[in-house]
């Protein structure tokens, strides 16, 4: 890769890093989980930079960093059982004093729980905030799956005794 290439890279990681750890955390629920799954896509969209141009960027990126945390969890459930603990947090975080940890413990908690693809369809439609269109291009099938996955997770969410007393306004609600 020359180094302007390399540069806009650079660029593009300093920007769009954080976002896909992110997404990669309310997908697997684990922070080193997330981290791995986060520079496994770094790489494949290293790997693919010369080729990708401008305005499939974003959506690339999704689709690598989506596709490494399911794959990370497919060989984690196939390979690893960890006495039935789940990977998703179960832990509020005591430095926080204002109960942000305990809405994203909920949260992660309730998502943990619901399909693969039900879950990845949550997170980008409401946490990405992708449209429709967009999450089915991440995904790779069709928006109306999208529509019928997402409504089925909500269906879920709303029902998880973990979200009680929680407004679910933003997820669709």
């Amino acid at each position: 890769m020359d180094s302007n290439a390399e540069s806009e890279y650079v660029a593009f990681v300093t920007h769009q890093a954080d976002a896909m750890w992110r997404t990669a955390y309310l997908l697997c629920g684990d922070r080193r989980r997330a981290e791995d799954a986060t520079q496994d896509a770094l790489l494949r969209l290293y790997r693919r930079w010369p080729k990708l141009h401008g305005t499939g960027l974003n959506t690339y990126a999704r689709k690598a960093v989506v596709s490494a945390t399911l794959d990370g969890l497919r060989k984690r459930s196939s390979t690893e059982v960890v006495g039935g603990e789940s990977y998703f947090a179960t832990e509020a975080d005591p430095t926080d004093h204002l109960g942000r940890a305990e809405r994203r413990l909920a949260i992660t908690q309730a998502l943990a729980e619901l399909p693969d693809r039900q879950r990845a369809c949550v997170v980008l439609r409401y946490f990405d905030d992708l449209s429709v269109d967009e999450t089915a291009d991440v995904l790779g099938c069709r928006p109306g799956t999208v529509k019928s996955q997402t409504l089925r997770a909500l269906e879920k969410l709303r029902r998880h005794p973990a979200l009680a007393g929680f407004d679910l306004a933003g997820l669709g609600g």
